[in-house]
């Protein structure tokens, strides 16, 4: 048995889940009959995906003692490389989602079957009619969360989510997300927010509902803004492996230099197949098991 606790957003990780484009894509045939239908914004390049892949697990096995690869399975899709979504981890066991996008749907099962074998127990699933995407759930600090409410994500799924998690989690915020590019676009909350400290975030404010913005800074965040430009390069999904160590996607200059003047250390990975025609970032493409407390 391993031990769980990802309640956390910027807590030390000791260890993560992830999936190679190798055992989701099989190779460019298989890339090229699917990406179409899973409406990804470009068709990958199967083999720069897999180097672009490889250079983001070097950076992650550099810095986390456990790192955990999903094997292939024939019940899932190209998206199921993107492990955050499926499966919330607590620090009393995974919580299975149901995912908003139908072509997701079986990836919970199969994901909850991995960690059960690990030695992580299943504490419940979020049931129909209630949808819930792991994107949509960032965590403040242990006690609490904000969920996204847009079109992945639903308020029955929140309050399942408030259900499955009673004493365990003080406080469930639901944040409702803009239409944006409309139902066909992935996007979650973790799109526009990143925490990297318990005091530091990446944002998007342009696509945040005010009284959440001004909640963050309520609580006492201090916001890094990404540039529009960026934030169509992913430069507001930023995966914290401790506090204020940072992995972004490469070409993102003006975020990554405002990161580093807050301290932060940031490591990029290039991210064109991988990421930007995929949907997905380094928080997407990653599932913390366990994060110490970050104090």
């Amino acid at each position: 048995m391993i031990t769980c606790n990802g309640q956390s957003e910027t807590g030390e990780i000791q260890s993560i889940l992830m999936k190679s484009p190798a055992k989701a894509w099989f190779g460019q045939e298989y890339t090229n009959l699917h990406w179409e239908k899973l409406n990804y914004p470009g068709k990958p390049n199967f083999e720069k995906a897999l180097q672009e892949f490889n250079q983001l697990a070097t950076i992650v096995e550099s810095h986390v003692p456990e790192v955990y690869y999903l094997p292939e399975d024939d019940q899932t899709t190209l998206d199921s490389i993107y492990v955050h979504d499926p499966v919330l981890v607590t620090a009393k066991g995974a919580i299975l989602c149901n995912m908003g996008k139908k072509e997701r749907k079986k990836e919970p099962a199969v994901i909850g079957e991995y960690l059960e074998n690990l030695g992580i127990s299943i504490m419940g699933s979020i049931k129909p009619p209630g949808t819930l995407e792991g994107g949509d759930v960032v965590w403040f600090d242990d006690n609490t969360a904000a969920v996204g409410i847009g079109y992945r994500t639903n308020r029955e799924g929140a309050a399942q989510l408030r259900e499955l998690t009673k004493g365990l989690v003080k406080e469930i915020f639901e944040v409702p997300l803009p239409h944006w590019n409309g139902p066909g676009e992935c996007l979650h909350l973790a799109s526009m927010l990143s925490p990297v400290d318990h005091d530091l975030a990446v944002v998007y404010s342009r696509i945040m509902a005010v009284p959440f913005r001004n909640l963050l800074l309520e609580k006492g965040f201090k916001l890094v803004e990404v540039p529009d430009d960026e934030y169509a390069n992913f430069a507001s999904n930023v995966l914290a492996l401790a506090p204020r160590l940072c992995v972004m996607i490469g070409g993102s200059s003006r975020t990554r230099k405002a990161l580093e003047k807050e301290g932060a250390a940031v490591y990029e990975y290039p991210g064109k197949d991988i990421t930007v025609k995929g949907g997905g970032g380094p928080t997407c493409l990653t599932r913390p098991l366990y994060r110490k407390e970050n104090k």
